[in-house]
């Protein structure tokens, strides 16, 4: 309007009123340009991610520019949404952001959204990046039944039977009867007195928890794999765990490693 104006009028100031609009426009677009340029996003999953709970992932901006920085980076990834005031020529920097994802299984990240209103938020500038990586969703956690209730109590093995051994800790030095063996006689502590002493170790036998989602309870197998991934997380840390279905068959043993490596056959169960 204000251009037209000018033509019909043959005003000068008018003219250079447009000018400088028009100059203005080009300047902050192609500044606005520049800022999201040479911006590459990345999604860091942690290591657990669990079907139909928030989880917080890592959100990473790397700057390949070699002077120019760049201003109010704003990261879209499934209506969740960061901004970053500033990220430097040649760094990254991190933000997070809690995603839900509602099934189990191989999940692709997706297209991330990056977007700026600088300089002057009168144009916005986009990027759109699908990025090919995915990542394991695990099982939802449904809890089964209380520990030492009824067939549970059995089958996941709750209680620990206490007796003595040569595999736990030291728990007291006593006087020796003839039935121990020798390499258990404390014999620096029997040199200073005129009997024998020996150290008695505790020992803790825990059978080891064999989880078949089969047999498992619920309503369906999404269900069944539901409490059976809830009963991996519950007792891998304390005793070991092993998977049985069919042919299918994972060895016993515990740690945070082997709670990964079953909780992701679980994630994948019934997809291959």
């Amino acid at each position: 309007m204000l251009g037209f104006s000018a033509v019909n009028t043959g005003n000068n100031l008018l003219f250079l009123v447009v000018s400088g609009l028009l100059a203005f426009m080009s300047v902050t677009g192609y500044a606005g340009m520049v800022n999201i340029q040479g911006l590459t996003p990345e999604l860091l999953p942690p290591d657990e991610v669990f079907a139909g709970t928030p989880t917080h992932f890592r959100l990473r901006v790397n700057n390949s520019k070699r002077y120019l920085p760049s201003f109010l980076i704003r990261l879209e990834r499934g209506g969740q949404a960061i901004t970053l005031p500033l990220i430097g020529s040649g760094t990254s920097v991190e933000g997070s952001v809690a995603l839900t994802f509602p099934d189990r299984g191989r999940v692709s990240i997706g297209r991330i959204t990056l977007s700026s209103p600088f300089p002057v938020n009168f144009f916005t500038r986009y990027w759109k990046f699908d990025l090919d990586d995915s990542i394991i969703v695990f099982p939802r956690l449904l809890p089964g039944l209380p520990a030492g209730e009824g067939v549970e109590a059995e089958r996941i093995g709750s209680n620990s039977r206490q007796s003595r051994g040569v595999d736990g800790e030291l728990e007291r030095i006593a006087t020796y009867s003839g039935r121990e063996p020798y390499r258990m006689i404390h014999w620096k502590l029997s040199a200073r007195g005129d009997e024998l002493l020996v150290k008695e170790f505790g020992h803790q036998a825990t059978p080891p928890l064999i989880i078949n989602p089969e047999e498992l309870p619920g309503q369906n197998l999404e269900q069944r794999i539901s409490r059976a991934a809830w009963l991996v997380r519950r007792w891998v840390q304390e005793r070991p765990v092993g998977f049985r279905c069919g042919s299918r068959i994972i060895p016993a043993a515990s740690g945070r490693r082997q709670g990964l490596k079953l909780l992701t056959e679980l994630a994948l169960y019934g997809q291959d």
